[in-house]
């Protein structure tokens, strides 16, 4: 697939006014994507558990515009209200504008319907959960679903595909969050259909021991994050470590084939603290540098790591960029970890604050 394949044909059908709603999750890598080329290409590929109970869930209420409401429309504007958590948000309209702006030559009715959006999220927003991928997805599915009153015979797999392109062009993580429970993203000699354009679902063979893995996510810093992961991206472009990351992204990718199919624990242990690490590494190390982690970060990690050779357990630990801490375990070890996270964790989180998650299928429609 090109970008020439997402370009519509003639529409088939149209409808003047109507609502679509989407609930799209979160994803957390466990392959790590850091460091952009233009249009939202990744500079390695990646990989990622898709969440089920951190979601964004999205409505779009569409109505065509009349030609004298059109002709008002200054170049590069659209007609959209925005509301989140039942509030106007501006703050978020000129991320919306810049995210139609991209999509324009791919959905060309966005100047042809007055859109209000009004979204939510079950959990907290700029916490370092990635709400930019949940709330694009959506909003992405949303805009997929009114292109679809327009081509009916549209088939499921290209409505993904193209949902997922389109989401990448409003958040690059975002299009990762179409499906699950492992979606993988951008181009890799030994994954076949891997693109950089677009998520899909991983192709291989996947181990039992990966079903309803268990994502808790300790919550040790609910502020706005230090640095966007816009900056963060855009500080590999002259890391002097940027070269080394990418071709470790891509040995990772090679090995994780062998460990998702054969369930092995250890070595996903072993991969998955590795990147998410390496990703700090990267923000210690650019110019400027960053230090995302927070002292209970640290002593949270510490304690898995010792709980972990105590009790034998897989609990592990994967960080986005920030201070929160996801703590990774099977669902048959759930009793024991989940105690541990109990007695020993939760003191580190900013009041006792946690979510419990798990890997999910995907997004929904309403």
């Amino acid at each position: 697939m090109t970008e020439k394949d997402f370009l519509p044909s003639e529409y088939t059908s149209q409808k003047d006014t109507g609502t679509v709603r989407w609930k799209s999750p979160s994803n957390i890598a466990l392959i790590k994507y850091w460091g952009k080329k233009p249009h939202q290409i990744p500079a390695n590929p990646s990989i990622s558990f898709t969440l089920s109970a951190c979601a964004t869930d999205t409505s779009l209420y569409f109505q065509k515009l009349d030609t004298a409401s059109k002709s008002h429309l200054s170049d590069g504007k659209y007609s959209f209200d925005l509301f989140f958590e039942g509030e106007p948000k501006h703050s978020f309209k000129p991320k919306i504008e810049t995210f139609f702006q991209r999509i324009q030559i791919y959905l060309p009715f966005l100047r042809e319907y007055h859109f209000r959006i009004e979204t939510s999220n079950s959990f907290p927003h700029s916490s370092g959960i990635a709400s930019s991928a949940s709330g694009m997805s959506a909003l992405a599915l949303c805009l997929m679903s009114l292109e679809k009153e327009f081509s009916p015979d549209m088939t499921r797999e290209f409505f993904n595909q193209k949902a997922s392109f389109l989401a990448r062009l409003g958040s690059g993580s975002a299009c990762r969050s179409i499906e699950g429970p492992l979606v993988q993203w951008g181009a890799h000699l030994n994954i076949s259909g891997s693109s950089d354009l677009y998520g899909m679902p991983y192709p291989y063979k996947i181990h039992p021991i990966f079903e309803n893995f268990q994502d808790t996510i300790l919550l040790v810093d609910e502020g706005q994050k230090q640095v966007s992961s816009t900056v963060g991206h855009d500080l590999m472009y002259d890391h002097p470590f940027a070269e080394q990351r990418f071709a470790q992204a891509h040995t990772h990718l090679d090995t994780f084939q062998a460990v998702l199919a054969d369930g092995n624990l250890d070595e996903f242990i072993k991969i998955v603290e590795s990147e998410a690490l390496t990703l700090h590494a990267m923000m210690m190390t650019s110019h400027p540098y960053f230090v995302l982690m927070k002292p209970n970060t640290l002593e949270i990690i510490n304690r898995i790591w010792t709980f972990r050779k105590a009790s034998n357990t897989h609990v592990c630990f994967t960080l986005d960029a920030g201070a929160n801490v996801h703590i990774l375990y099977p669902e048959n070890e759930k009793k024991i970890v989940y105690a541990f996270i109990e007695n020993e964790l939760l003191q580190f989180c900013q009041n006792e604050k946690h979510i419990c998650d798990r890997t999910g299928q995907g997004a929904k429609k309403l």
